[in-house]
């Protein structure tokens, strides 16, 4: 028990650091590393992970909510849509089966790892990302440097908290893959501003998937305990480096991790179902 323990704060403490070098999206590999590291199944593991990435989440919200770069109207709403959203996608994970949950996990990891990828890709030829649109429907007042709220813009952040609140209950990932594409496609924010409002988000979206999982019996606290505390951790150790090893490079390692990890977890799950 007292090595299951040290695992869990070691491999937490691994997704905690990602979390911190890579961005909200980091915690996607949550997941992976508890269904290969702690062996759970995909029921188990996704609440577990939904915590650990939340704490995690908590403590990088805090920090940007100093610097004063967290958004948090706009995080409020989305987070509110995603509360809500999350026991039903927690409610349906209960209902289907390990292997169906295992492959959507890998599709979705596959396609979060191959957008950062491009990213890193782009970055390290010395292109400019890619025009937003002209006009967009969140956009900064800049004499009060607060967002202007429009109908298209709450719909957008509305549709993003629904995404990443159904995605987080069902899946266990903070959805920091779905929030910071959405915030950088529909707003002008800074992409300081723009993680740690995505931050904010998984945070408090956390709250209703962990809190429904508590209630329901889904958390399996042996592993979640453990597991979290070293999130936390690794994520506080990480951000004092973070701006000495994050870039490109760490982006590209990441991806390729993911997409590995992904087809490691599909392989599993196909390869159980052959026998």
């Amino acid at each position: 028990m007292i090595e299951h323990n040290v695992l869990g704060v070691v491999l937490g403490s691994l997704i905690g650091a990602v979390l911190a070098l890579t961005g909200a999206g980091g915690g996607i590999l949550a997941v992976p590393v508890l269904v290969f590291g702690l062996s759970l199944s995909m029921v188990q593991a996704a609440p577990v992970g939904l915590l650990a990435v939340g704490l995690a989440a908590s403590v990088g919200a805090v920090l940007g909510l100093k610097q004063g770069v967290v958004r948090y109207r706009a995080a409020g709403l989305v987070a509110g849509i995603g509360i809500i959203a999350a026991p039903v996608g927690l409610n349906l994970a209960q209902r289907v089966a390990n292997a169906p949950l295992a492959l959507a996990f890998s599709l979705i990891l596959i396609y979060a790892s191959v957008r950062i990828l491009r990213n890193a890709n782009r970055a390290l030829r010395g292109g400019v990302a890619a025009q937003r649109q002209a006009t967009l429907p969140c956009v900064l007042n800049p004499a009060k440097g607060r967002l202007r709220w429009t109908l298209p813009c709450a719909r957008a952040l509305a549709f993003t908290g629904f995404a990443s609140g159904l995605l987080s209950g069902l899946l266990g990932v903070g959805g920091g893959f779905v929030i910071i594409p959405a915030l950088t496609r529909y707003t002008n924010l800074e992409t300081k501003s723009i993680v740690a409002t995505s931050l904010a988000v998984i945070a408090l979206v956390s709250i209703g998937g962990v809190t429904t999982a508590a209630l329901t019996g889904a958390m399996y606290w042996p592993a979640a305990i453990p597991f979290a505390v070293g999130a936390v951790l690794g994520l506080v150790a990480a951000r004092q480096v973070a701006h000495k090893l994050a870039g490109p490079r760490l982006q590209q390692a990441f991806a390729i991790v993911g997409m590995f990890a992904a087809l490691m977890l599909a392989a599993s799950v196909l390869g159980f179902g052959a026998k």
